[in-house]
């Protein structure tokens, strides 16, 4: 694990914006097009801001991301609400957007057509992942009722998730994807994340599924 510091928040968010273009752009240098996993909650929006005036191809980028809530897009919830209002605007605006919700009344009725717009993104080139207090990424929640499916080596890339911390059904990439990402990213904020990266790094995915990918990360962090 690499840990970069930052003195604050808006240098960190400006730094990660611009250090995550640079491995788009290079990516886009030697192949097609480049997958883009992000997350949603409101930490990474202010990088979001920075990152959607980036010179990039952005008409190559494919973004997606790595979990979303099972709630319509103009809820408050919803991440892909938040994704476009941040990050799908201005120059981002031309980037290929991957769902990974649809408008069934559970994930489970729509998630084998998600999947299959999934797995071409595979592997995906640049992943920004975030991180809860309690150790959790994506989806991937301490005591969630599939986490030992989810985490197994042949997962398929996409399941639903439901778990006591959170609010609604949720749906997520799975361990496979994030394992098998070209380049992991990690963003948190705060001493309580700080803190609960360094009991992670003593513990099994089963437990801190933030483990999972820690090995081959850099983790953005700011006070």
């Amino acid at each position: 694990m690499k840990l970069v510091e930052y003195p604050d928040r808006e240098m960190m968010m400006m730094d990660l914006a611009n250090t995550l273009a640079g491995e788009l752009n290079s990516c886009l240098m030697r192949h097609d097009h480049a997958s883009f996993a992000v997350p949603g909650g409101s930490t990474p929006g202010p990088m979001f801001d920075v990152l959607s005036g980036a010179h990039l191809d952005w008409a190559r980028v494919h973004v997606m991301l790595t979990d979303e809530r099972w709630v319509p897009e103009d809820h408050r919830r919803s991440n892909t609400g938040l994704l476009r209002r941040h990050l799908l605007q201005g120059r981002a605006a031309a980037a290929q957007y991957v769902p990974i919700r649809a408008d069934t009344e559970t994930p489970e009725e729509a998630i084998e057509a998600l999947a299959e717009a999934i797995r071409p993104e595979m592997p995906v080139s640049v992943m920004l992942l975030g991180m809860g207090t309690d150790m959790h990424t994506a989806s991937l929640f301490p005591g969630a009722d599939r986490l030992a499916d989810a985490l197994a080596k042949d997962a398929p890339p996409l399941m639903a998730m439901r778990a006591p911390g959170a609010e609604e059904p949720r749906i997520t990439l799975t361990a496979p994807v994030l394992t098998g990402a070209m380049s992991v990213h990690v963003l948190i904020a705060g001493a309580d994340k700080r803190a609960a990266l360094e009991q992670a790094q003593g513990l099994q995915p089963s437990e801190a599924p933030i483990a999972l990918v820690l090995k081959d990360a850099t983790v953005h962090w700011a006070a």
